[in-house]
């Protein structure tokens, strides 16, 4: 059942039939609702694990993400996180279903038109980061955000205020000292004193190399056990055809064993874990 709340030539909120309305961000919104589908495309299963891939790369990152994409989503419907999620599916993403991954090279934490700090530099040392830029005096009060990622466990150290731009460098402490040790992704971009303007997200790069994921080892390991199962039934299935001219392909144990041969192979086709 929808209502009226805004009077007989307002908009309608709630359900009717197949459409539901709302209202967004002081907009009013109508949408279907469809009907789950037990089969996908190979298309749509792509789409799917693109959109998890970036909600995941992104959830640790909201505190970050609410001040870099603030400006932009100003008098606008969309929020911080739509920006966010639109820029890194679409430009963040690499390799294909079923493997989709980030490219931490690419990811997009904030887009503006402030000048972006020369000379950016990154160095590790045994208790942190120390992360250092040129200063330039016009632009002193600009306040500096840097972000650091670690895949491993999808956690982000976000720090929208590190320090002023005329400052010209920012140590960040490591109290966990395995954490050091882990892989690192890390970003920095500069937002001006007032508010008002903000620079394009700079990817100061990757410390320690790439690293699996706990997620990434269990699906290697799903994914060799399939493998190894598909191949024994692989052989069975071609020996089968080749046995007495094919006569036993009318068989019922044949048509059991290619079932079987078939579900295997498309499951493989379909499941991420495959080596690169």
């Amino acid at each position: 059942m929808a209502l009226s709340p805004y009077g007989p030539h307002g908009p309608l909120i709630g359900k009717v039939g197949n459409l539901v309305s709302y209202i967004l961000n002081g907009q009013a919104v109508t949408r279907t609702i469809g009907h789950k589908r037990t089969r996908h495309s190979k298309d749509q299963l792509a789409n799917y694990q693109s959109m998890a891939v970036t909600m995941r790369l992104l959830k640790n990152m909201t505190t970050f993400i609410n001040s870099s994409f603030e400006i932009e989503a100003r008098g606008t419907v969309k929020n911080q996180h739509n920006l966010a999620t639109s820029y890194n599916k679409k430009q963040a993403l690499q390799g294909e279903y079923p493997n989709i991954s980030v490219d931490y090279s690419k990811v997009v934490l904030s887009y503006g038109d402030l000048e972006i700090a020369q000379n950016l530099k990154m160095v590790k040392t045994d208790t942190g980061l120390q992360i250092s830029w040129d200063t330039q005096d016009g632009l002193a009060h600009d306040m500096v955000m840097i972000l650091v990622h670690h895949p491993v466990d999808g956690q982000s150290r976000n720090y929208i205020n590190a320090c002023r731009r005329d400052a010209g460098s920012h140590f960040i402490p490591f109290v966990e000292e395995e954490k050091l040790h882990e892989q690192m992704e890390v970003y920095i971009c500069f937002k001006s004193a007032d508010g008002k303007r903000i620079s394009n997200s700079v990817y100061l790069g990757n410390l320690n190399g790439a690293q699996e994921t706990e997620e990434e080892k269990q699906e290697k390991r799903k994914y060799d056990a399939l493998k190894a199962r598909f191949e024994q039934v692989s052989a069975n299935y071609l020996w089968m055809q080749q046995l007495d001219r094919g006569l036993h392909t009318s068989t019922k144990a044949f048509r059991t064993l290619e079932k079987e041969y078939e579900v295997l192979k498309n499951r493989l086709d379909r499941l991420p874990g495959k080596p690169i």
